[in-house]
């Protein structure tokens, strides 16, 4: 289980001014229509503090993949209301949601989505180059020195290894101070020592720089990173375990794929 170091206060890191980084209120979301119509969140209520991590677990077809969608601004509920930093973001137009997305939400995926054609450097600083701010080279260069790439800035993507391109996943999405870093299965294309350092690297970034971060994984070693791994099931919370342990999250997960649909964990 990864050390766990007591938090720096968060204030200056990112646009907010609650103590929610991120809540749901309410969230519903139905894909199709009639017999056809699939409930992906059945009114999720959550709120995730500044300077937490947190792994959203479930098994296939739970909702994580939608819950964070709606949660990122990428989808929007059918009914309900999502708040970014106290700001309500749901209804917002697309212009402003992907002005807001930009500037105020980091993104990390599973396979990296670096563009093979920038450096290093100009792939970090790509998030404020499209939201028209002003591109803060020496800031970029400390969050490669902090995730080990100090020395690699002018290289390309391709001349890097798996685990070395999605440290600039991190770095690329720490680089606007958002409100919130949304990490989809950030490991799954990682061997384990390197999904290790990957998973310390974001727990540093929330323990020493503030940052708030939402994982969604389906591995119990990954979750025992978090401060808390949250359960859904039926498009629904499920549960939740703070502190979690793997045996306890592949515990959890065992019961929550075993039970039949529509009955509570």
């Amino acid at each position: 289980m990864a050390p766990r170091r007591d938090r720096q206060p968060a204030e200056q890191y990112g646009h907010f001014a609650s103590r929610a980084a991120i809540e749901l209120r309410g969230v519903r979301r139905t894909y199709g229509r009639g017999d056809e119509a699939v409930q992906a969140l059945r009114g999720i209520d959550l709120a995730l503090d500044h300077g937490t991590f947190t792994a959203v677990m479930g098994p296939s077809g739970s909702g994580k993949s939608t819950f964070l969608q709606c949660a990122a601004g990428l989808d929007r509920p059918d009914a309900g209301e999502v708040y970014l930093g106290g700001e309500e973001i749901s209804r917002l137009s697309e212009n402003k949601l992907t002005k807001l997305r930009r500037s105020r939400i980091g993104f990390i995926f599973q396979s990296f989505n670096l563009l093979p054609s920038l450096t290093v450097l100009q792939n970090v600083l790509l998030p404020q180059r499209l939201a028209g701010e002003r591109q803060d080279r020496s800031r970029a260069r400390e969050l490669l020195a902090q995730v080990g790439l100090g020395q690699h800035a002018g290289r390309r993507p391709g001349q890097l290894s798996g685990g070395q391109q999605q440290r600039v996943a991190i770095a690329r999405a720490l680089i606007t101070r958002p409100d919130v870093v949304f990490a989809d299965e950030p490991t799954g294309a990682l061997d384990t020592r390197t999904a290790h350092e990957v998973l310390g690297l974001l727990r540093q970034a929330v323990d020493s720089m503030g940052a708030t971060v939402v994982m969604v994984t389906h591995d119990p070693v990954a979750a025992s990173f978090t401060d808390r791994a949250l359960f859904l099931a039926d498009g629904a919370i499920a549960g939740e375990l703070l502190h979690p342990d793997p045996q306890a999250v592949a515990d959890r997960m065992v019961a929550l794929t075993a039970r039949p649909v529509g009955v509570a964990a």
